[in-house]
């Protein structure tokens, strides 16, 4: 194979071309010198794998030589040999270097050692050239992919819904707003309060929440669907866990109940991790040790009893236990954590919200399984989640995850008319607002069901990290959106 071209530091590991002349490209990681020789480790983001580069001062300049320190990117033109030293089983001999972008090493802040994670949110712009970053955005693009491809091959059809909208799909205010209004002088109607008929849209808008009741809606015709595109939640919460934009997969099936629905997320989570498991284990390998180091520094009672790649596997190769809201009460009520009071949020009675200190002891400490949750107490759930015939609970389910917690959310929805208009009567939400969403339930209306996914808490789980803001490239959260 002739390499006249650019050649990805992957394709080299791949091909092992001894003997081939090639053209590499990439970000000097780290070089070292003597008089006699220059080992450039060279990076292009394609793998984890550095690659090493040597540069003899006889054939390139010692003005080129300086140049080439951590953090410029090179083109070197060399011939691939059997390498001397161990790591790797070639390296490239450099006939020429041309230094493509320079980079002052008294300035550039990503040093050959050992930087904080906070440290790197601050230069977010630079953090995915680290093997930490670089590793966990390669599984997040895998993870993206796979979630298309399972979709794709079992018929759903994907579907964008709108980013601007008038609704707020989960009833709970928490909007970012739109308007091209001049915020110091909005123009107001007679009563005093700002007139949104004269605005961009001619009503109020925000930035969506959720696209699932637009997916209900094309559920309605074609049958099985999902989105996956960005959602927003002005919530002002500075948790590992929260971010004010992330993105979110949302199938919708025509003609499923509250057991398929089950069904295919279980299905649906194993296929993207094993996914990942078979197509990403460098830079999982390369997480995982990165996950065991963190694990040592807390305290022994508070460290994980699997590694990274062993929980994967553990939530691939393990049925899901199934189990209700009530049982789950039961099990939490009479726990040790609970009669010693030692979970923050006490479980005294049916009803109570679960916080994710109580749905990790199901995963983690009771079933030490992935747990799927069902029928839980209308009261705490959405006006769209079908009644069931108690009277009380609604079809809902929520996966739970080790670590994680809650990872999906999804119900059998509503699709009796009379049903839907009393729940929105009786949680105060204007059925003038949302008479197209009604009118699926007047013109055809069928058994439905669907679920969310956020996708960045799929990422955390994947790669290990313990912070949501670590694995989307650039995190909006209150007070910041630098980049």
């Amino acid at each position: 194979m002739a390499f006249n071209k650019r050649v990805k530091i992957k394709t080299i590991l791949e091909l092992n071309p001894i003997g081939q002349e090639i053209t590499l490209m990439g970000w000097v990681r780290t070089k070292r010198s003597n008089k006699n020789v220059s080992f450039i480790a060279l990076n292009d983001g394609s793998i984890i794998t550095n690659y090493q580069v040597v540069a003899d001062p006889n054939l390139i300049s010692e003005e080129i030589l300086k140049k080439c320190s951590t953090g410029a990117c090179l083109k070197i033109t060399g011939i691939v040999v059997e390498s001397q030293g161990a790591g790797q089983t070639s390296e490239l001999n450099a006939k020429s270097i041309e230094i493509l972008g320079e980079a002052d090493p008294e300035k550039y802040p990503l040093q050959p050692k050992k930087h904080s994670l906070e440290f790197l949110r601050d230069i977010a712009h630079l953090r995915m050239r680290t093997n930490t970053f670089s590793a966990v955005f390669r599984v997040r693009h895998a993870l993206a992919f796979a979630v298309h491809k399972y979709f794709n091959d079992k018929g759903f059809f994907y579907i964008h819904t709108p980013i601007v909208t008038a609704s707020d799909a989960e009833g709970a205010g928490e909007t970012f707003k739109v308007t091209t209004f001049e915020l110091g002088n909005p123009p107001r109607s007679e009563d005093g309060k700002i007139d949104f008929k004269q605005d961009f849209f001619g009503r109020e808008t925000n930035l969506t929440v959720s696209g699932q009741l637009e997916g209900e809606l094309a559920a309605m015709a074609l049958s099985e669907i999902y989105t996956f595109g960005p959602t927003f939640r002005a919530e002002n919460s500075n948790t590992t866990r929260h971010l004010a934009e992330f993105w979110m997969i949302e199938p919708e099936m025509a003609f499923y109940d509250a057991e398929d629905n089950q069904n295919l997320a279980e299905d649906f989570l194993k296929y993207v991790i094993r996914y990942a498991l078979d197509n990403c284990a460098e830079d999982l390998n390369f997480l995982a040790q990165r996950a065991l180091e963190e694990e040592n520094t807390k305290p022994a009672d508070q460290r994980s009893e699997l590694g990274l790649i062993e929980k994967l596997k553990f939530v691939v190769e393990n049925e899901f236990v199934r189990l209700t809201y009530t049982e789950a009460i039961d099990i939490l009520r009479n726990s040790n954590q609970n009669k010693k009071k030692k979970f923050q949020y006490l479980i005294e009675e049916w009803g109570a919200d679960l916080q994710s200190e109580h749905e990790r002891y199901l995963v983690e400490k009771h079933f030490k399984k992935p747990v799927i949750l069902t029928d839980y107490p209308k009261q705490i759930k959405a006006f769209y989640m079908r009644q069931n015939e108690d009277g009380k609970t609604v079809a809902a389910m929520d996966i739970l995850f080790p670590g994680i917690g809650e990872i999906v959310g999804g119900s059998q929805r509503e699709e009796r008319l009379d049903r839907l208009t009393q729940r929105m009567e009786e949680m105060h939400i204007p059925q003038e607002e949302l008479w197209w969403y009604l009118d699926t339930r007047r013109f055809g209306a069928t058994p439905h069901a669907g679920f969310g996914l956020g996708f960045e808490r799929m990422v955390l789980f994947v790669t290990g990290m313990g912070n949501i803001r670590d694995v989307i490239a650039f995190p909006r959260t209150p007070g910041n959106a630098e980049f």
